[in-house]
C-alpha cells in the first residue's frame, strides 16, 4: 500500500515538475501537459487491502488461543509443500483454536483461505446434537459482548453428508449458522481455496446488517462420533475484493 501511495505521489510531482516548466512554452503544451496529468490521477488503480490472520511462517501460532469443549484437538505447525501449515488432529475430541481481531466488513469483507482434510466422518446427522462433528470448519465471530447470549457466528465447515451449498443452525443454538462449504471426500487431500463475503452471509443468516466481527476460530471436532479426522489449514486472511 505505501510502495503504491509513493508511486501515486511521484506521479503527481513529475506531473507538476513538467507544468511548472511547460509555463514559458506555448499554451497548447502547458494543456496536453495538464491533460496527461489528469489521465494519470484517474487511472491510478485502487490499492486492495489485506489483512493477514495466519502468517505462520513468521509468528507461529501467535496471537491464537485454544478452547475446549470436550477433550484436546491436537494443533501444531507442520511443513506441507514447503510453507509452515496448521494440522488439527481429533481423536474424540472437541477443541478449536481463537484469535480476537476486529475487522471492519465494510472494508474488507472477504474471508480467504485453504484447507485440506484427510477423511470426512460416517453414520451421522450433522443437524443433531449427536451429529454435531467436522473435519474442518472456520468460525467468524460476533462479540455480543455483557449480552453474551447475542454472540452469533458463521460456521464455514466442510460437510461430510450435508451437500455443498446447504445452510442451517446450529443443533446447540439459533446464534450459530452452519453453511457447508464442501462436501465428501471427493476432495480429501486436495488443498481448496475458500473465499466468503461473511458481510453478506451475515445478512442472509441473521437477517442484519453487520459492520464488524471480533474474532475468527478454526476447529477440527469428532467429540460426538467419537472418530478420528485430520486436517490442514493455510493462508487466512481478510480482504476488500
Amino acid at each position: 500500500m505505501l510502495r503504491s501511495l509513493q508511486a501515486f505521489l511521484q506521479v503527481i510531482f513529475d506531473g507538476l515538475h513538467y507544468v511548472i516548466q511547460a509555463q514559458y512554452r506555448s499554451s497548447i503544451s502547458r494543456v496536453t501537459v495538464f491533460f496527461y496529468l489528469l489521465l494519470a490521477f484517474i487511472g491510478f488503480p485502487a490499492q486492495a487491502e489485506n489483512i493477514s490472520l495466519s502468517n505462520f511462517d513468521e509468528d507461529g501460532l501467535q496471537g491464537w488461543a485454544s478452547k475446549s469443549f470436550a477433550g484436546q484437538t491436537h494443533y501444531s505447525l507442520v511443513d506441507k509443500e514447503g510453507k509452515k501449515v496448521l494440522k488439527a488432529e481429533s481423536r474424540a475430541a472437541a477443541s478449536g483454536l481463537f484469535k480476537k481481531i476486529r475487522i471492519d466488513l465494510e472494508k474488507t469483507p472477504w474471508l480467504n483461505w485453504s484447507w485440506q482434510v484427510d477423511n470426512t466422518l460416517v453414520d451421522l446427522d450433522e443437524q443433531s446434537k449427536t451429529g454435531d462433528d467436522y473435519p474442518a470448519r472456520v468460525y467468524a465471530i460476533v462479540d455480543g459482548g455483557l449480552f453474551f447470549w447475542q454472540t452469533r457466528a458463521l460456521n464455514y465447515v466442510w460437510a461430510s453428508h450435508q451437500p455443498k451449498g446447504a445452510t442451517w443452525s446450529n443443533a446447540y443454538t439459533r446464534n450459530s449458522k452452519m453453511i457447508a462449504i464442501e462436501s465428501g471426500e471427493d476432495k480429501a487431500g486436495r488443498w481448496i481455496t475458500e473465499k466468503r463475503n461473511v458481510r453478506e452471509d451475515l445478512r442472509r443468516q441473521f437477517g442484519e446488517k453487520v459492520r464488524y466481527i471480533d474474532a475468527i476460530a478454526l476447529m477440527t471436532d469428532t467429540d460426538n462420533t467419537q472418530s478420528v479426522a485430520i486436517a490442514y489449514y493455510r493462508e487466512l486472511f481478510f480482504s476488500s475484493d
